[in-house]
């Protein structure tokens, strides 16, 4: 086949052209490829290393991060830095706040207890009842129920709830748990070592002055009078715990060697659980007047009663049993017994 001269430049020039557009095509193609290459290279690493900054105290997206604790009743999944604690068992109130941990919301018997006076500012009361509605509207993070309580279920729905079995553990081996739950372990062990230290004090001066007289603990009531041991309140883990004091032989036995930590009695058994030495005040249970029982001659016939060894607990403060209160009450208790005739 021939081709005029003509026809075979336009051929050359097309086929110049051709080739010039490919090397166009080819020169741009890197440039493109490079940023889809940097874009998906960025992608990958950020898809890899996010789960890695979750795995921290906090993730990325804020979330806090979840421990496994062992309550009263099984395993738990709870925040390892709880920041909003509903507390509803009012006698392990003070255990919060010795650790530095103020609850949101309380019930209406831990603001009561004035050992607490200006500690529990700003925190919500939220009533003597445990309310789902009121303790929703908090918004919290974990919530501290007595074991058994009612609407559990319904409180798992709304956060992590730790069960506690009232008396189960003595209020050190508690400190060091709730030290464990709410991540303030070296502040447990803190409140543990000062306590025993001011204890390792004043033992043997309380001692000295106690001597062999005996002590009890008695709360008038409509039926007769409550006798308490060690582990009750009232002091009872100071008396008998921390400064090995006797009580009355009866009252060992039914309210310490029991286990029970108390006993009810009758007004005429009353000689045989009286100590030399007696810590009493009224039973903050029911309204009966006191006067039954203390103006009675049972009661004013007894020997401590007419040396003068009877000491007035707070019915609204020293039924707790819990650091903040124990402190106070240690106080109380020394300077009572050391004042002994």
């Amino acid at each position: 086949m021939r081709y005029s001269k003509k026809s075979l430049m336009l051929i050359v020039f097309t086929l110049v052209l051709a080739v010039l557009l490919a090397a166009c095509g080819q020169s741009n193609s890197p440039a493109q490829n490079s940023g889809a290459a940097a874009n998906a290279a960025t992608a990958e690493p950020a898809a890899i290393t996010e789960p890695a900054a979750a795995s921290g105290s906090a993730n990325a997206s804020g979330e806090a991060e979840i421990v496994t604790f062992k309550d009263s009743v099984g395993e738990v999944q709870v925040p390892k830095n709880p920041q909003r604690i509903v507390d509803t068992t009012a006698f392990y109130t003070g255990y919060f706040l010795a650790l530095g941990v103020k609850p949101v919301g309380v019930l209406a018997g831990a603001a009561q207890n004035p050992y607490f006076e200006g500690k529990l500012d700003g925190v919500e009361i939220i009533g003597d009842e445990l309310s789902p509605e009121n303790i929703l509207a908090l918004n919290p993070d974990m919530i501290i129920v007595y074991a058994g309580a009612e609407n559990i279920e319904k409180l798992k729905e709304i956060a992590p709830v730790v069960a506690i079995q009232y008396g189960a553990k003595n209020y050190k081996d508690q400190m060091l748990d709730f030290g464990k739950l709410v991540n303030r372990n070296d502040e447990a062990k803190a409140w543990i070592d000062q306590w025993e230290a001011r204890i390792a004090e004043l033992k043997p001066q309380v001692q000295a002055a106690v001597g062999d007289k005996t002590v009890s603990i008695l709360n008038p009531y409509s039926g007769g009078l409550y006798v308490f041991g060690h582990n009750y309140g009232r002091g009872g883990e100071i008396l008998y715990g921390e400064f090995g004091l006797k009580a009355p032989a009866e009252a060992q036995k039914e309210a310490i060697d029991s286990g029970t930590g108390w006993a009810s009695i009758s007004l005429e058994k009353l000689p045989e659980f009286a100590g030399d030495i007696i810590f009493t005040c009224p039973w903050s249970g029911d309204t009966t007047d006191p006067k039954i029982v203390y103006d009675n001659p049972v009661w004013t016939g007894l020997p401590a009663v007419k040396a003068g060894n009877v000491f007035q607990l707070n019915p609204s403060a020293d039924t707790y049993n819990d650091p903040v209160s124990l402190e106070a009450q240690l106080d109380f208790i020394s300077t009572s017994l050391l004042s002994v005739k």
